[in-house]
C-alpha cells in the first residue's frame, strides 16, 4: 500500500480529503499547517476527522508552524471562519477527540519518515505549503527521498478565490509555494478552478449522499453545507467545493485524470496586487523547463463515485 504524510489546515474539505487518503493509503501521520482557522482548532478537526474513520486506528497528527515562513511574530495571517465556519467545520459540533496532538514538531516528524523511508514517501499537501517548506530548508537531503507531492493550490490561468489572481493557499504563503514548486521533487498540481470545474456536489450529488445514511455521509454534510451557501453568495456556485478531496482522489486513482500537462510555473512573493499569483508558462514563453504537472481534465462522475464509495464505508 502506498504511503503518505498528509499536510493540513484542516476545516471543510480538507476533513473528507483526509478520510479519502485514509480510505486509499496508509498515512504515516498528518501533519497541521497555519491555514483556514486558528491553529489548535485545525489540529481538533483533524483529531476528530481521524477517529471519526475508525475509533480504533491512531494515526498520529503533529503540530507545524502556526504562521507563514516571513510573517512578522505578531501578524495574523488571513483565515477564512466566514467560508468554513468559526470552528472550521461548518460550525456543526462533534464530541472531543481522544487522541492527542504528538510533541514531535511537524517538520521534525516530516523529515525523519522521509530519511528513513526514502523513496517512499508521499506529501498530500492540502495547505499553505509552509511545513513542507521548512522541512526542505532544514534538511534540503530530503529531496532527493520524496517521491511525489500532491499539491492543491494555485490556479490555472483563471480567477483566484481569496483574491482576483490568487487561490488561498498560495496566497497565505508564497514563498513557501516557490521553495516547494522549485525543489525538483515530482509534483502535481490540482488547481482551484479545477475544482470548480469538476469537483462541486450539486444537489443531486448532495441528495444521493444522504441516502447513504452513513456515519461518513452525515459527517461530510455536517461539516460541508455551511461552504455551500457562501458558495453562491460569492460566485454563483450552487454547491459544495470539493477542492482538496479532488486532489486526494487524484492522487488514489489517476484514471480519473482526462487530461494532464507539464508546465513551467512560478509565483509572485513581492506584488502589492498580485502576492501569490502563480504564472502557468502555457506557451513557454520564458524558456523554462517545465517543474509541475498540473491536471487540466477530471472525470467527475468518477470522481463523485469514489466520494460516494468511501463516505458508504464509514459507519463504524
Amino acid at each position: 500500500m502506498r504511503r503518505v504524510i498528509i499536510d493540513t489546515d484542516t476545516a471543510g474539505d480538507d476533513t473528507t480529503a483526509i478520510l479519502m487518503a485514509l480510505h486509499h493509503f496508509k498515512v504515516e501521520g498528518i501533519t497541521i499547517a497555519s491555514g483556514n482557522v486558528e491553529f489548535n482548532q485545525q489540529v481538533e478537526n483533524a483529531l476528530v476527522t481521524v477517529e471519526t474513520f475508525d475509533p480504533q486506528e491512531k494515526v498520529p497528527v503533529f503540530k507545524g508552524h502556526e504562521s507563514p515562513m516571513i510573517s512578522l511574530p505578531l501578524k495574523k495571517h488571513l483565515t477564512v471562519e466566514e467560508i468554513q465556519g468559526g470552528n472550521g467545520m461548518g460550525d456543526a459540533v462533534f464530541p472531543k477527540p481522544n487522541q492527542v496532538a504528538e510533541d514531535e514538531h511537524a517538520v521534525d516528524f516530516m523529515i525523519r519518515t522521509i530519511k528513513e523511508n526514502p523513496g517512499e514517501i508521499e506529501i498530500i499537501a492540502l495547505a499553505p505549503l509552509t511545513n513542507i517548506a521548512m522541512a526542505i530548508k532544514r534538511d534540503p537531503t530530503i529531496l532527493a527521498d520524496i517521491k511525489h507531492i500532491w499539491i492543491m493550490g494555485g490556479i490555472n490561468n483563471a480567477l483566484g478565490n481569496v483574491a482576483a489572481v490568487a487561490e488561498y493557499n498560495f496566497y497565505v504563503d508564497p514563498e513557501a509555494a516557490r521553495i516547494v514548486l522549485h525543489s525538483g521533487v515530482p509534483q502535481t498540481l490540482v488547481t482551484w478552478d479545477a475544482s470548480l470545474d469538476y469537483g462541486v456536489i450539486y444537489d443531486d450529488d448532495i441528495a444521493i449522499i444522504e441516502a447513504l445514511d452513513t456515519k461518513g455521509s452525515k459527517f461530510f454534510l455536517d461539516v460541508n453545507l455551511f461552504v455551500k451557501a457562501f458558495e453562491f453568495a460569492k460566485r454563483g456556485v450552487d454547491g459544495i467545493t470539493c477542492t482538496d478531496s479532488l486532489l486526494a482522489a487524484v492522487a488514489a486513482d489517476e484514471s480519473i485524470v482526462l487530461k494532464a500537462t507539464d508546465y513551467y510555473v512560478d509565483i509572485e512573493t513581492g506584488g502589492n496586487l498580485t502576492r501569490g499569483f502563480n504564472l502557468v508558462d502555457r506557451e513557454n514563453e520564458l524558456g523554462q523547463a517545465p517543474n509541475i504537472r498540473i491536471i487540466e481534465n477530471i472525470d467527475s462522475d468518477k470522481f463523485k463515485a469514489m466520494l460516494g464509495d468511501m463516505l458508504a464505508d464509514i459507519n463504524n
